[in-house]
């Protein structure tokens, strides 16, 4: 990462992302129209300005690195830096008066996430963390939990329909009986928890990469797993996650593989 200012790119990142919360701020008092998107998710001005405000910022500050946004698309100008950015990560909680909505944005040098922050500015939480730096919270560096036994732990879902299509459904359920407890917390609030010790697994198997890209480096740093379901690293490709302690992750991850 020589050619990389890694500090320089986080500071940015964090003003990005406070720039975005100003205008989702806005919006959130105002309110929005909602429009509906070839795939039928909603889109508000809120997303679309945030993400220009983005974007200005993270070019200003790194102009030799593309920019991937979910509102204005990709920029493949370098695929070897890249800048994921979803400017409202939780659309359909924000025209719903609901707070669990963030930006996510996240820098990826040569297939690596380097660095990541989660702003939730409604709920009242950032967090951030670059590659060997930790990850922080309200000024604190914080760590994912020592939870080894599964009795013991703390499991939370997100996007889970494709999940229950085939036998994982069961291996989920099983696993669930097995845990202390489960939770459905959802979209960034329960990765923001898990870097800090509140819960010991997250499970997802319907999302996109620019969710949970920032996210990735956030547990990571923390000390914690972050793959796919299938215990694979992330690309710009996936679609499942499957984050936690080192210990819970390893026996989650032997219990939702599927058959051969």
């Amino acid at each position: 990462m020589s050619e990389l200012d890694l500090p320089k790119a986080l500071a940015a990142a964090r003003e990005a992302a406070e720039a975005a919360a100003l205008v989702l701020r806005h919006y959130w008092r105002k309110g929005v129209a909602v429009e509906l998107k070839s795939d039928d998710t909603p889109v508000t001005v809120a997303d679309r300005e945030a993400e220009l405000a983005i974007r200005e910022i993270l070019h200003n500050a790194l102009p030799q690195a593309s920019i991937y946004g979910e509102e204005f698309g990709r920029d493949d100008s370098n695929a070897a830096l890249m800048w994921l950015v979803d400017p409202l990560d939780g659309t359909k909680s924000f025209v719903r008066r609901t707070p669990f909505f963030s930006t996510q944005i996240a820098l990826m040098h040569r297939g690596e996430l380097v660095l990541g922050v989660s702003s939730a500015p409604v709920y009242g939480e950032v967090m951030w963390a670059s590659a060997g730096g930790g990850t922080w919270f309200d000024g604190e560096r914080v760590q994912v939990a020592q939870t080894h036994e599964m009795a013991k732990a703390s499991l939370s879902t997100g996007n889970i329909k494709t999940l229950t299509r085939d036998a994982r459904w069961q291996a989920l359920g099983a696993m669930i009986a097995d845990s202390n407890r489960i939770r459905g917390y959802g979209d960034f609030c329960h990765y923001h928890l898990l870097a800090r010790g509140g819960l010991d697994l997250v499970i997802e198997s319907d999302v996109n990469i620019l969710d949970v890209a920032a996210l990735a480096v956030i547990v990571r740093e923390a000390g914690g797993v972050f793959t796919d379901i299938h215990g694979h690293a992330l690309s710009l490709d996936t679609t499942s996650v499957l984050a936690g302690t080192p210990a819970i992750h390893a026996q989650a991850l032997t219990r939702l593989a599927l058959p051969h």
